[in-house]
């Protein structure tokens, strides 16, 4: 085979598994994907290619298993409406009778017969030598929601499909319910107490909400909250939980755990000089020590856990109920004993443990009861915290992360379902003028399909089961993903394609059940089919304020974009700087020192910047949002939350730092250690934030805009 014609292979079986042979960039320029980035997608896919030797045989064989797919494996109906399934069939069999039986999620069954020789044809082809006919099935009647199995039965043989039976849009309040509400956001290891031991808990994010309450807000919003890896290895960062089924003990407020008051042990050890200490240096920290806070936290943990095991009492009794329903828990537990025992990463791990495969011995009890436990308490602090938001008619924003950690627990159980040896990312932009990489395995886009999107499922039940908001880090990945292949640049990757409607429904369906809003981030470089889809299926987009003065400033206008009702508004996110640092160009001079900009680059950005502020302030002033032109930041700031209140999103969400003109970042995107990511404490505590006037008065103005 010639050179182009090999190309032209490699292309075609790209595209049969949902490989984009090029995308177009930030600047709209057309970037061809390199022979070498396709074949090492096309590996982590599964497919038999080393080398463009292998491309011949590897479209065969891709070809032949298409068309021998009976049914898709999984089909969205919409509506109630029972869909027409396609369905691929050898020549000899296309006339065959047909029976099927769909089986609902409730259990009830229903049955049909066909006629082969009666169903439409929709295409034929040969492939290898036989010759197959794409044919479609109609299934009369409605449908209730949820998830129900379709069985297929001919010529002697059964297929499977899982039938997503949900409404079109995702939920939404009805009009009137909190339909024009505001919210804050804090990350929750920032907000501290002068209780707290060095970082917020569960309990401090229940007196935050409270506090909000009474001043008239309804939502509180905060980074993800789930499982992470805090001693060896460590990786405290949010975004990449060691699972997306578990919550973090970290957050969990030991004074409120009820073993407290009969564990003598544990209280001694609290009332220790050298635990008082500890507590009181963790407090006086500027950055949270995670592994130092984890530690303490532990030893009164454990001593709680010893003597929650050596009484047997109703509260053992119902960890124990809670484990049979859970038993992704005890399966966790496991795991995480088995990291402590063994010290490396499971892929290290010996075989059968590295399988997935964890005997008695091989993790000590006393481990695997601690974190069953923790998981126990964090389930009840948790939902302690949701149903009181939902009784004082709020809604606790939860934020659910792209990706988990390669070296935790939901890769090491659910590997089959991850692509294993690429990573997710982005292509280059302005910003990142490298690419990112997140080092996180993406979902395998057929085999969460294979396996009824079950992980999916699961971790936004998780969420869900609490959230009144869930924001979905990256939606673009719901429809593509950027996969960097081990080894390779950034810059270097493809982009694989996901089933968005398989997705969309499963959202539409889990958030009506739990009557939860979806958010969507859709920030950045977003492709144009996107947004409609969103729209379409009820997903809230994200008003930016610091995105859209890029079009403001750009295009000479005087007016922002008008802020659509189907977003949650704010002026920046936590991956942002706050709004000082962001009108004083200090993240300018951090591209800078990164080697993100050079000197020319980074004077064009100084101008660019000022070019953005002048935009801002014109914009307000001439809307009324500012008197006269000697404005500060602090005006500035509540002239454009204020412009925010006024419009017809149902949410505003106000970072708190910016209400004390903060200047340092919480996250400083494509840095690692040479930034404190994750780990800055607020400027101020719950106590005393809560107390200030230039806090307090913003939050009466925004409650009074939005209200009348």
């Amino acid at each position: 085979m010639s050179a182009p014609s090999t190309t032209r292979a490699l292309h075609q079986l790209a595209r049969l598994h949902g490989i984009q042979t090029a995308y177009y960039d930030v600047a709209h320029r057309r970037r061809q994907t390199s022979v070498e980035t396709l074949l090492a997608v096309l590996r982590a896919l599964g497919a038999p290619v080393q080398s463009l030797v292998d491309i011949p045989a590897a479209l065969r064989e891709r070809r032949q298993a298409l068309w021998q797919r009976t049914l898709e494996p999984v089909v969205a109906a919409w509506d109630g409406e029972l869909p027409s399934m396609q369905v691929r069939l050898p020549s000899g069999a296309a006339d065959a009778s047909l029976s099927g039986h769909l089986t609902l999620e409730t259990g009830e069954r229903q049955s049909w017969q066909w006629h082969g020789a009666a169903l439409p044809v929709l295409e034929a082809t040969e492939v290898e030598g036989t010759r197959y006919v794409l044919k479609r099935l109609s299934l009369p009647g409605e449908l209730p929601w949820g998830y129900h199995r379709f069985t297929l039965e001919v010529w002697g043989r059964a297929v499977e499909a899982l039938i997503i039976a949900a409404p079109l849009r995702a939920y939404r309040p009805p009009h009137g319910h909190g339909d024009r509400t505001w919210g804050v956001f804090l990350p929750l290891y920032a907000l501290y107490s002068q209780e707290s031991w060095g970082a917020g808990d569960l309990s401090t994010l229940e007196a935050l909400l409270a506090w909000i309450a009474g001043t008239g807000g309804g939502v509180v919003a905060t980074l993800p909250l789930l499982a992470t890896f805090l001693d060896e290895p460590f990786e405290p960062s949010p975004y990449t939980p060691v699972s997306r089924l578990l919550w973090n003990e970290f957050y969990l407020d030991v004074a409120r755990v009820p073993e407290l008051g009969k564990c003598p042990s544990a209280q001694a050890l609290m009332r220790s000089s050298s635990f008082q200490k500890e507590a009181e240096s963790l407090r006086n920290l500027l950055l949270v020590d995670y592994r130092r806070q984890m530690a303490l936290k532990r030893r009164v943990l454990e001593e709680l856990c010893r003597c929650c095991f050596a009484d047997a009492s109703d509260r053992l009794e119902a960890m124990r109920r809670f484990i049979e329903a859970h038993p992704v828990v005890e399966d966790y537990a496991r795991f995480r004993a088995t990291c402590e025992r063994q010290s490396t990463p499971w892929r290290s791990w010996p075989e059968p443990l590295r399988a997935g495969i964890l005997r008695d011995g091989d993790y000590d009890e006393e481990t695997k009861r601690y974190h069953l436990y923790v998981q126990w308490l964090a389930q009840q602090q948790i939902q302690a915290l949701s149903e009181k938001t939902r009784q004082n008619g709020q809604r606790l924003y939860l934020d659910l992360p792209l990706g988990v950690h390669p070296d935790g627990y939901d890769v090491w159980r659910e590997r089959t379902t991850f692509a294993m040896d690429v990573s997710a990312g982005a292509p280059p932009d302005i910003v990142f003028t490298r690419g990112q990489n997140w080092e996180s395995p993406p979902l395998h886009p057929e085999k969460i399909r294979e396996q009824g999107y079950r992980y999916t499922i699961a971790y936004l039940r998780h969420h869900l089961r609490h959230a009144g908001l869930l924001r979905i880090d990256h939606v673009m990945g719901l429809h593509r993903l950027f996969w960097v292949p081990n080894g390779m640049e950034a810059s270097q990757g493809a982009y694989v394609r996901y089933q968005p409607e398989e997705f969309y429904a499963i959202l539409a369906l889990e958030s009506h059940r739990n009557k939860a809003m979806i958010i969507g981030e859709d920030l950045g470089t977003v492709p144009p089919y996107v947004r409609p889809a969103m729209l379409r299926h009820g997903l809230h987009r994200m008003y930016v304020v610091q995105y859209e003065l890029d079009e403001l400033a750009s295009h000479h206008q005087r007016t922002l974009r008008r802020v659509p009702a189907n977003t949650v508004a704010s002026v920046n996110t936590h991956d942002m700087p706050p709004f000082r640092r962001f009108w004083q160009g200090l993240d300018i001079h951090d591209r800078r020192q990164m080697g993100l900009l050079d000197k020319a680059g980074a004077r064009q950005e100084v101008a660019h910047r000022q070019a953005l502020k002048q935009a801002l302030e014109s914009f307000l002033q001439h809307n009324g949002y500012i008197k006269g032109y000697a404005s500060d930041q602090m005006e500035v700031l509540k002239a454009t939350l204020f412009f925010l209140s006024v419009s017809s999103t149902p949410v505003v969400l106000v970072n708190l730092e910016d209400l004390w003109l903060e200047t340092e970042p919480q996250n400083v995107p494509g840095t690692r250690d040479e930034r404190p990511n994750w780990q800055r404490k607020a400027r101020y505590s719950l106590e005393d934030f809560s107390r200030m006037p230039e806090v307090v008065g913003t939050l009466e103005v925004l409650e009074h805009l939005r209200r009348h």
